[in-house]
């Protein structure tokens, strides 16, 4: 399966009860050209309605903590833990975060990415169990580099804030901005690894 079709799959996906209402499912997006991948939470009215990640305030605060180490949308893909909005932007369940996370874990086989950003407790907390790393609270990770190797292939996760709450939270904002001059200084490692031949980034 490509990554096109299972977003087509996500799309008619009724796995669980949060398919009744939604307006659309919002698999992901993104051009991916620096083999970046952010895992938010779950989609938010305005995604829902546009079928888009990340298209309203919390939207609009992450393309701007992207383009400020000099990213994009053309250079990352963007998804959620969870492919529907939950009513009310309550958080998600259980049985929801059961039923959506094989969606993501094909995400990350197809996508094969170097960096996975998580913004969020909720995709800290898979990224900790999927990889095998130690769950800690949020606060006491972010920003840290999470060098893992799988069978997947090597590559780093970087837990951090979901913008969102930097808008209830404005001294969070500072903080998710530092946790984006990591990525940016992790991808920098990567791209210099790769343009030595015969170098492995994660034994330098």
């Amino acid at each position: 399966m490509d990554l096109k079709k299972l977003e087509e799959l996500i799309r008619s996906c009724r796995k669980c009860p949060l398919h009744k209402n939604r307006t659309n499912a919002v698999p992901g997006e993104g051009g991916f050209k620096k083999r970046i991948l952010l895992v938010g939470e779950a989609p938010g009215r305005n995604e829902d309605i546009q079928g888009r990640p990340f298209v309203g305030a919390a939207g609009k605060l992450l393309d701007s903590l992207l383009g400020e180490v000099g990213l994009s949308r053309e250079d990352v893909y963007i998804t959620n833990i969870i492919k529907c909005r939950p009513p009310n932007n309550r958080d998600p369940t259980d049985e929801e975060i059961h039923a959506c996370t094989p969606y993501l874990n094909q995400q990350v086989e197809l996508l094969n990415p170097r960096i996975i950003m998580t913004l969020g407790r909720f995709s800290w907390a898979w990224a900790a169990e999927r990889f095998g790393l130690e769950y800690r609270k949020l606060t006491d990770v972010r920003g840290k580099v999470f060098r893992v190797s799988t069978l997947l292939g090597r590559f780093s996760v970087i837990p951090t804030f979901h913008p969102a709450a930097a808008l209830r939270r404005r001294e969070l904002t500072d903080l998710i901005r530092d946790d984006f001059l990591t990525l940016r200084e992790e991808l920098s490692y990567y791209e210099g690894a790769s343009s030595e031949e015969g170098r492995d980034p994660k034994t330098s």
